[in-house]
C-alpha cells in the first residue's frame, strides 16, 4: 500500500484552533486503506480510501409455489423488505490550513490500522518542505510524483465522475452558479491553472497532455503587487478589499481619453484603456480597495486574453480555470468570466470546477491506487459528507468563507454499477436531461423544493396485492375489444395507472380522502381527447405497420401503474412480436418500482398469464435495472448492462413513462429511434405552465428525421 502527498500553492491564514472534532472531519479513518496528502503553501488536502458499512433495503420473495392460484395466496404478503449490512468503497478528501498539519498527522498515525503502507507519493514544493515532518510523524518514505500529471489526472477524474462538476459563474443572475451537464467525452479541453504564475495545458486524452503556454503574471503577481500597494499581506484580505473597490477611480477608461466611446474601433466608453492610468495624471491618494480592484482586473484580463488566444489557436471551446488564485472566490470568478466573454464575444465560456482545490490530491491518490483501477468504476458524490459551494461573496458572509476555509470536505462513493450513455441518444454531447433549469427558474425551484418537503411516504405492498387481484380482469376486458378499441383501451389504462403516484401531492390527497378510488375511477379523471399533447393518431397508424424489433420501457410507479397499466400494454407488444426490456430503478425513490420488486411482481403475473410466462421463458421479456435511485431519469448515466442489452437487441422503440422521467426530464431528449413519452400531469402548477389543467395528458410520439430532427 502507498500513502500519497501532493503540493499546491495557496494562501489562507486563520485562527489555529480546530473548529470540529477530528473524528467528524476524518470520518471512518479506522477503515482507511490508503492515503494521500496535498500540502500547499498554506492549504493541505488529505485524501484517503476507506470501506464503509451501511444499511440497505433488500426485497425477498415469499415462496408461494405450493399454492396454485392467486386466491389461495389472499392475505399472504408478496415479499418482505429486510435491512441488511453492505460494505462499499468511499473516497474522502479534506482540505484544511497548514497550521493544522501536525495535529492531523498525529491523528492519522493514531488511527492508521493499515500497517502495510510504506510509501508516500509526493508532488510539488509543499511536499518537499514538509518531507521530514511527514516521515517523522507517520514513519513513511516520501516518493515524489510529477505535479502536473497529478493535476490532470485529478481533473479528468472529477469531470468524468461528478455530474455538474463544471459551472459558469454569473454574478448578477438569480442563481450565480449555472452547472454544466457531464459531457460523455471530456476531451479535448484547456486547463488554465493559475497559481503563482499561469500554466496553460492542453489535455487530449487520459494520458496525453501538453503545457502549451503560460505566463509569469498570475496569482503571485496579484498577491505581491497587492501587498506592495496596500500593505495587506493576506491573500483573502486582498480579495476582500478588491470586492469593495471601484476600479474606475484608478483605471483610465476609453471615455477618459475620447470623451465617450471610440465607435469606429468598436470600443465602448467604459472599457479600460489603461490599468492604473489615472495614477500617473491625478495628484491624489487612492484607496486600498480601489487599487486592489484595479489590480484584480488587470491580472484577470491578462489571463483571460491569454486563455482566449490559446483556445482559438488550438480550436478548443472547453476552457477550465483552476488553481489557488480561483479557489471559489466570487469576485475572482466574476472578473475572469467578464474577461473571457469580452475577448471571445461570448463564443467561449469560462468554466470553473466545484472541486478544483482537490485535483492534485485526487491525482496523486489515483497514482498510488493504480493497482485498484479506480477508473473501472463509476463514482457518485456523497452530498451528506461534502461541503458545498458558497452562494454569496465573502464580504457579505465572512463566516461562511471562514468555515469553508477551515475545513472543506468531499466524499465519493463507488457505485455498484458502471454508468454510461444510452446508445440511442441522438447526440449525447448536447443531451440535457432537465426540461426546466431550476438554477435559473426561481418559481420552478421554489415549487419543487416545497413538493419534496411535502412528499408523503406510502406502503407499496397493499397496492401491489390489490392490483394483482384485478390483473386478469383487466386483460380479459381488453381482449374482448376490436383491435382499434383495444389499442386505445391499453393506452388509456397505461395513463390511468400513471395517475397512481403518491409522490404527487394531488394524488396522495385524493387517495387519502377516498380509499376506494380505483383503477376504473382513475380513467374517469383523465382528460378527454384531444389531449394537452396528443400524437395518438400517429401512434395508432404506426401500429398498423410492422412490429418493432425491441421496445425499451422505462417504468414508473409500483402497484396499479406497473401491474394494471404497463403489463397489459407490453403484453400487446409481445403478442405483436416485439421484444420488451423493462428498465426499473436500482434503488428506491418515492413509490417507484425497483428492480427487486419488479422481478417478484413479474413472477406472480407470469404464474397467471401464459403470454408473460412464455415471453420470460423465451427471453423476449427482460427485466434490467437502470442504475438510478431517482424519480427522474438521466439517460447519460445508465447501468452499463442496460446499455449493452439495448444495443444487442437492436432496440428501435423507447417508451418513457411518468412526470419525473418524461416531463421534468427528457421531454426534449432527441433519440435515434422512435420514442413514446407519456404522462398524466398530477400537479396544477406544472399543468398551468404547460397550458393545461390537473390530470392533463401528454402523449408525445416522435420519429427521428435526418433532415428535420424530431417531429
Amino acid at each position: 500500500m502507498a500513502l500519497c502527498v501532493v503540493a499546491d500553492g495557496g494562501s489562507h491564514s486563520m485562527d489555529k484552533s480546530i473548529t470540529l472534532p477530528p473524528d467528524e472531519i476524518f470520518r471512518n479513518l479506522e477503515n482507511a486503506k490508503r492515503f494521500a496528502i496535498d500540502i500547499g503553501g498554506s492549504l493541505t488536502k488529505l485524501a484517503y480510501y476507506s470501506t464503509v458499512q451501511h444499511k440497505v433495503a433488500k426485497v425477498r420473495s415469499f415462496d408461494h409455489s405450493a399454492k396454485v392460484s392467486l386466491q389461495e395466496t389472499d392475505g399472504d404478503p408478496l415479499y418482505e423488505i429486510s435491512v441488511q449490512e453492505e460494505i462499499t468503497a468511499r473516497l474522502h478528501f479534506i482540505k484544511f490550513e497548514n497550521a493544522y498539519i501536525e495535529t492531523c498527522l498525529d491523528f492519522i498515525k493514531d488511527h492508521l490500522v493499515n500497517t502495510e503502507t510504506k510509501v508516500i507519493k509526493a508532488t510539488g514544493g509543499g511536499a518537499h518542505k514538509f518531507k521530514d515532518l511527514i516521515e517523522k510523524k507517520i514513519k513513511l518514505k516520501v516518493d515524489k510524483e510529477d505535479e502536473m500529471t497529478c493535476l490532470i489526472k485529478g481533473c479528468n477524474f472529477v469531470l468524468k465522475n461528478i455530474p455538474h462538476e463544471a459551472f459558469v459563474y454569473a454574478k448578477h443572475a438569480d442563481s450565480e452558479f449555472r452547472f454544466q451537464n457531464t459531457h460523455p467525452d471530456i476531451f479535448p479541453y484547456l486547463l488554465i491553472n493559475i497559481g503563482s504564475g499561469v500554466s496553460i495545458v492542453k489535455v487530449e486524452s487520459e494520458d496525453k497532455f501538453e503545457r502549451i503556454g503560460g505566463s509569469s503574471i498570475g496569482g503571485g503577481t496579484f498577491w505581491g503587487l497587492g501587498a506592495l500597494l496596500t500593505k495587506t499581506k493576506r491573500f483573502d484580505e486582498l480579495l476582500q478589499l478588491a470586492s469593495k473597490g471601484q476600479h474606475t477611480n484608478v483605471d483610465m477608461l476609453v471615455k477618459d481619453i475620447y470623451g465617450g466611446a471610440y465607435s469606429s474601433l468598436g470600443l465602448t466608453g467604459d472599457l479600460i484603456a489603461s490599468s492604473f492610468g489615472k495614477s500617473a495624471t491625478t495628484d491624489k491618494e487612492f484607496s486600498k480597495e480601489d487599487m486592489a480592484k484595479s489590480l484584480l482586473h488587470m491580472i484577470s484580463n491578462d489571463i483571460g486574453q491569454l486563455a482566449c488566444l490559446y483556445a482559438k489557436l488550438h480550436n478548443l471551446t472547453r476552457v477550465y480555470f483552476g488553481g489557488f488564485f480561483i479557489r471559489g472566490h466570487p469576485v475572482t470568478m466574476h472578473t475572469i468570466t467578464y474577461s473571457i466573454n469580452f475577448f471571445t464575444k461570448g463564443e467561449v465560456q469560462a468554466l470553473f470546477l466545484r472541486h478544483e482545490g482537490y485535483l492534485g490530491a485526487i491525482g496523486a491518490f489515483l497514482k498510488g491506487a493504480e493497482e485498484d483501477n479506480p477508473n473501472l468504476y463509476s463514482w457518485g458524490e456523497n452530498y451528506a459528507g461534502s461541503s458545498g459551494l458558497m452562494s454569496v461573496s465573502p464580504e457579505l458572509n465572512p463566516v461562511q468563507r471562514a468555515r469553508s476555509g477551515t475545513f472543506d470536505m468531499l466524499e465519493m462513493d463507488r457505485l455498484e454499477r458502471q454508468l454510461v450513455n444510452l446508445p440511442l441518444l441522438q447526440d449525447p454531447s448536447s443531451y440535457i436531461p432537465d426540461t426546466v433549469d431550476l438554477t435559473e427558474d426561481a418559481l420552478a425551484r421554489e415549487y419543487w423544493l416545497y413538493c419534496f418537503e411535502e412528499a408523503l411516504d406510502r406502503i407499496k405492498q397493499k397496492e401491489n396485492d390489490m392490483a394483482l387481484k384485478y390483473y386478469l380482469k383487466v386483460v380479459k376486458s381488453v381482449e374482448e375489444l376490436s383491435w382499434e378499441q383495444r389499442q386505445f383501451a391499453l393506452v388509456k389504462g397505461l395513463l390511468a395507472g400513471n395517475v397512481f403516484d403518491w409522490g404527487a401531492k394531488a394524488v396522495s390527497d385524493m387517495l387519502e380522502s377516498d380509499p376506494e378510488f380505483g383503477f376504473e375511477q382513475a380513467k374517469q379523471q383523465l382528460q378527454e381527447r384531444p389531449w394537452l399533447v396528443d400524437a395518438y393518431n400517429q401512434w395508432i397508424e404506426r401500429l398498423k405497420g410492422p412490429p418493432h424489433k425491441c421496445a425499451l420501457f422505462f417504468v414508473d410507479n409500483s402497484g396499479i401503474d406497473i401491474i394494471l397499466g404497463v403489463f397489459p400494454f407490453i403484453r400487446e407488444l409481445l403478442i405483436r412480436g416485439t421484444e420488451v426490456v423493462l428498465a426499473s430503478n436500482s434503488g428506491p425513490a418515492l413509490n417507484d418500482v425497483t428492480n427487486g420488486e419488479l422481478q417478484i411482481l413479474t413472477e406472480r403475473i407470469a404464474a397467471m398469464d401464459p403470454v408473460i410466462q412464455a415471453a420470460l421463458k423465451e427471453d423476449r421479456l427482460a427485466l434490467v435495472q437502470n442504475g438510478s435511485s431517482s424519480p427522474c431519469l438521466d439517460l447519460s448515466r445508465l447501468d452499463k448492462v442496460l446499455a449493452t442489452v439495448v444495443r444487442e437487441r437492436g432496440t428501435d422503440l423507447v417508451i418513457i413513462e411518468g412526470m419525473g422521467r418524461a416531463i421534468h426530464t427528457n421531454y426534449y431528449a432527441m433519440l435515434s429511434c422512435e420514442s413514446l413519452k407519456l404522462a398524466v400531469i398530477k400537479n396544477s402548477w406544472l399543468a398551468e405552465r404547460l397550458g393545461g389543467k390537473i390530470f392533463s395528458i401528454v402523449f408525445k410520439y416522435e420519429v427521428p428525421s435526418k433532415s428535420q430532427g424530431l417531429h
